[in-house]
């Protein structure tokens, strides 16, 4: 009979808690990103959130002194102002209509926010409809008419207030504003 030496017992047990090792980092990185994503929302609140948007010029009617209607495609980023989840870092994209008609001078349209999970926020918007309750708020209001995944089920009313800042530098009548929003939500 072979004698057994201590390196041939050892051999297997190093093995088998390298194995135990792998197999626990294993569940570790599978479960860590689920933990982490898995914080629930609040299902009521109200949230100040300013969006950082681009204005492109799709399309222009242009009457000489009888008005103009413009098409604008805006892009941009949100940020919670109170340093919360709840809109924050979450991509806008919204399509509007520009008229200026004599008196009259508006912008009406939609858009969509998106988080990095990809669930999304719908709301439409009138800068002719002010929400007297908050004079800042003195662009207009949207109104949230629904959302996907975890923003399923939400509504709310987001009174705004337009901030013009500098132009982008090159040609297209690209302008910039900060929005900043007042946002009361709830998801049901």
């Amino acid at each position: 009979m072979k004698p057994i030496s201590l390196s041939t017992i050892a051999a297997p047990a190093a093995a088998m808690t390298l194995v135990k090792t792998a197999i626990f980092a294993g569940l570790l990185t599978a479960f860590m990103p689920m933990a982490a994503s898995a914080d629930p929302i609040e299902k009521k609140g109200t949230t100040p959130y300013v969006t950082h948007f681009i204005f492109r010029p799709l399309t222009s009617i242009d009457i000489a002194d009888l008005g103009t209607a413009t098409t604008l495609e805006a892009v941009g980023t949100t940020q919670n102002m109170k340093g919360e989840k709840m809109l924050d870092r979450m991509s806008a994209h919204c399509s509007a209509l520009r008229v200026a008609a004599g008196e009259k001078k508006y912008i009406n349209g939609a858009c969509v926010l998106a988080d990095a999970d990809g669930d999304k926020i719908f709301s439409t918007f009138d800068t002719r409809d002010l929400d007297a309750s908050q004079p800042k708020m003195d662009c207009g209001t949207h109104v949230i008419t629904g959302g996907t995944g975890k923003y399923k089920g939400i509504t709310g009313s987001e009174p705004f207030a337009c901030i013009s800042m500098p132009a982008p530098a090159g040609p297209g009548g690209y302008f910039a504003m900060d929005i900043p929003h007042n946002t009361s939500w709830e998801i049901k």
